[in-house]
């Protein structure tokens, strides 16, 4: 029988869990022996009676797994105790985890990067980056209402009227859509901007005004991701954008080019020019940030901004986060599954795709530039 291993995160600020009791029905239905560290669940807010009810049994022990499910990417030291030919499922970028990808590699081990699904209808399922990007705009705005020191809406009372806060995003992708909706519903005036002009509608129809600043090439991937724009089309962008935010209360940045340090968008010059208590949220910080000033894991202040770099927002909601990719990973494992074994087919798009390392080598192409192999 196969055997299924959910590690308990250990990664500082990890919340998340890659199963939960949900998929784990789902697995044991498959025909497949789940096996969950104890209180791998508990941060996200599932218990290990949950687990044990749903299925599964509880051990420390990951190294008879033929299939081991994690979060962020097991340390080398804990691939080193799986055997030989074991099956990993996890965040892994190969072009920004050169070590992890060798560490897969000398361990024998089959990994896969969740982030690499491509994004083709088939694999809307397995998406992760999306699943994660809808909690992380979520909290992004959250966190800029707690630290405001205004109120978001409208509002009318005896005192005399209150007025909405401006907010402004920047990038209209899943966590950008998400940090627009959750602005409007707490009653902010919204302003967006992104590179791929075919966003407006979709900007437009959550009741926020679109800011163009079409570059003269597209800036959109065949799949769907944008693309990092020309020197002259980033200074013609910057030019555009400085005005509007400037006139903000709130700056949302979440703009991230895949396996790539994070463009830098808004200068110092331009936080510098915005009134004192403007709150600006990187959601691109876990990258380098969209910000200059931005630092990975605090908040900072200049001339009285604050620029929130925290790089947990998705895990500071592990609850609904983890259920999400737990969804995302129990349908790309199904993609693997013929009568409860692993017998995948390496031809299919999205397993080559996201196969980082197999049989000691770099598999995909990402994996093979990150190690320098032809």
């Amino acid at each position: 029988m196969t055997q299924l291993f959910v590690l308990k995160e250990s990664a500082p600020g990890e919340r998340r869990v890659a199963a939960t009791p949900e998929t784990v029905k789902a697995f044991v239905k498959h025909g497949l022996e789940v096996v969950v560290a104890p209180g791998a669940g508990f941060a996200a807010g599932f218990t290990d009676k949950e687990y044990q009810d749903a299925g599964a049994r509880l051990s420390d022990a990951a190294g008879s797994a033929d299939l081991v499910l994690g979060v962020a990417t097991p340390a080398p030291a804990v691939v080193q105790t799986l055997k030989r030919g074991a099956f990993v499922v996890s965040s892994l970028v190969p072009a920004m985890q050169k070590s992890d990808v060798d560490a897969a590699c000398k361990a024998g081990v089959v990994s896969f990067g969740m982030e690499l699904i491509p994004r083709i209808t088939r694999a809307q399922k397995m998406d992760v980056l999306s699943s994660q990007a809808t909690c992380a705009g979520y909290q992004a705005v959250l966190l800029a209402a707690a630290e405001l020191p205004q109120l978001f809406p409208l509002m009318m009372t005896a005192a005399g009227s209150i007025r909405p806060a401006k907010a402004f995003v920047i990038g209209a992708g899943v966590a950008g859509l998400q940090a627009i909706a959750t602005c409007k519903r707490l009653g902010a005036n919204v302003e967006a901007n992104d590179v791929r002009s075919a966003v407006k509608e979709q900007v437009e129809s959550l009741g926020a005004r679109f800011v163009d600043t079409t570059p003269e090439q597209s800036a959109e991937t065949a799949g769907g991701y944008a693309k990092e724009l020309s020197e002259a089309d980033k200074q013609k962008q910057r030019e555009i954008l400085k005005k509007h935010i400037v006139e903000s209360n709130v700056l949302i940045t979440t703009a991230l080019i895949p396996g790539k340090k994070a463009p830098v968008i808004v200068t110092k010059d331009v936080v510098e020019g915005m009134k004192p208590g403007s709150v600006i949220v990187d959601l691109a910080a876990p990258n380098g940030g969209n910000v200059e000033g931005t630092v990975p894991g605090e908040i900072v202040e200049i001339n009285g901004v604050k620029i929130i770099g925290y790089t947990d927002l998705t895990s500071r909601k592990a609850g609904d986060a983890s259920r999400m990719w737990a969804r995302n990973v129990l349908g790309f494992v199904e993609l693997m599954l013929k009568d409860g074994k692993l017998e995948p087919k390496w031809e299919d798009e999205v397993i080559a795709a996201t196969c980082v390392a197999k049989d000691g080598k770099p598999f995909n192409a990402q994996a093979k530039e990150a190690l320098g192999v032809s």
